[in-house]
Order: C-alpha cells, then sequence, then structure tokens
C-alpha cells in the first residue's frame, strides 16, 4: 500500500492532521455544553455558529432584554493556559466587528449589547464551566 494514501496524509485533497480534528471535535462539543449551560441559566439562544463575511460568533442569546455575543473557549489540556486566556485583544476587536454587523443585519443597533465568554476545561468526563459575564467592552 502507498503510504500517501493513508486517511490524513493525502495532500491531493487537503486532509488535516488527526490533532486537527481532535480540536475542531472539542471545540463544537464544548459550544454544545455551553449552550446546554446557558439554556438552564434562562437564557434564549437566537443563533449558534453565526457566519458572516468577518467571521463567525459562537452563540448570540438573549439574556433578560440584552444580546449577548458569547465566545466559547473549551481546552482538554492545561498546555496553553486556562481557556479564556485565549480571548485576547485582537479577538476581542474581532468580535466587536462581528457583533456590530449581526447588530446592523437584524436593525438591533439599538438594542443593548454585552460580550460573554464561557470557558471550558475538560478533566476526563468531567467539565468545569466558567461563565464571565460582560467579559470585554467592544473595541
Amino acid at each position: 500500500m502507498n503510504e500517501d494514501r493513508k486517511v490524513g496524509l493525502d495532500k491531493s485533497i487537503g486532509f488535516r492532521p488527526a490533532a486537527e480534528f481532535s480540536s475542531t471535535r472539542v471545540g463544537r462539543e464544548g459550544e454544545a455544553l455551553a449552550a446546554a449551560y446557558l439554556k438552564k441559566k434562562g437564557y434564549r439562544i437566537l443563533k449558534k455558529n453565526y457566519h458572516c463575511p468577518l467571521g463567525e460568533i459562537d452563540i448570540i442569546a438573549m439574556d433578560s432584554g440584552t444580546v449577548c455575543f458569547i465566545e466559547v473557549k473549551t481546552r482538554s489540556t492545561s498546555r496553553y493556559g486556562r481557556p479564556e486566556i485565549a480571548v485576547h485583544r485582537s479577538k476581542q476587536h474581532r468580535l466587536s466587528k462581528l457583533a456590530l454587523w449581526f447588530l446592523k443585519e437584524n436593525r438591533l443597533l439599538k438594542a443593548s449589547a454585552r460580550f460573554d465568554v464561557v470557558a471550558i476545561t475538560r478533566r476526563g468526563d468531567l467539565n468545569e464551566i466558567e461563565h464571565f459575564v460582560n467579559a470585554f467592552d467592544m473595541r
């Protein structure tokens, strides 16, 4: 068998290494956990994985009349630090542009809005969920 034809190594169709599939899977599972957590807290989920030409917002929800733009960060290892530190200044700036796009698109420019971060740390079968309400201001 030709070694280049193994799953994950076929360069002709752009397969990614298994580690990338794993991080994508962990991220999507984290987003599902975050949505369930937010629903239990009384949030009404408006959109998951909202896409526009500028990028993606993980979750958009309503909380007591406030539009919440929620970034979910999930880690299965502490190698790269706590999940919430990955929402750095440049990420906040990009999320601000995405939020403005959504608000304009949906004629909600006068609505109250905020940015939350849900940080999930996976430890085996247990998940530690931290919710940072109003985590940063529009940049």
